[in-house]
């Protein structure tokens, strides 16, 4: 069986070792150790999001408020980028795929979704271009993580829960390996 972090590094294009490159260096220090670069990717994210002219990419977000979004975002993205942990201690873990689940994630909702956080990134001029880079390659395998776990869940039927920080699922078979980030002294799950 192909682990979801395999299929994840085939449909994205993008090795697992590229896409933990962000773990080489804590990347919220690295921007100054302040929310702020986060919340203005977030910001220019779902400004992009709310406003797609595309009404079926818009109504997968239709039932979330711009600012929760916004907060959940930069917060998780905080948290992995090595700051502290903001999304786990006001929602629990951050259990993506299980977050996910009640969305349908498919490759053309992953390339709209990257499509909007590379037009964010390119804007956000708080992030240097090689911690833009070491982003999108996480974003990217990310967004075909959940792909993965979407079609692996939906057509196994299975509960969700966590084993890490970007990737959530429990009862579902699957081998994968998970790694602490070099940098970090909290648990990544």
């Amino acid at each position: 069986m192909q682990s979801l972090q395999d299929k994840a590094s085939e449909w994205s294009g993008v090795a697992a070792a590229d896409a933990f490159a962000i773990d080489d260096v804590n990347i919220f220090e690295y921007l100054g150790g302040t929310p702020q670069p986060f919340v203005d990717l977030s910001t220019n994210f779902y400004t992009r999001v709310y406003e797609d002219e595309e009404e079926w990419f818009r109504e997968i977000f239709g039932g979330s408020k711009k600012e929760d979004a916004i907060q959940n975002q930069y917060e998780f993205l905080i948290q992995r980028m090595g700051g502290p942990p903001l999304f786990s201690q006001r929602r629990g873990h951050p259990a993506l795929i299980g977050r996910h689940r009640p969305f349908l994630v498919t490759h053309r909702a992953a390339e709209r979704w990257l499509h909007h956080m590379q037009q964010a990134l390119d804007a956000t001029e708080s992030i240097d271009v090689d911690s833009k880079t070491k982003m999108m390659n996480f974003f990217r395998h990310t967004a075909y993580f959940l792909v993965a776990g979407n079609e692996m869940t939906r057509q196994q039927g299975h509960g969700v829960a966590c084993k890490h920080a970007t990737m959530c699922l429990y009862s579902i078979p699957y081998t994968m390996e998970l790694k602490q980030p070099p940098h970090s002294k909290k648990q990544w799950y």
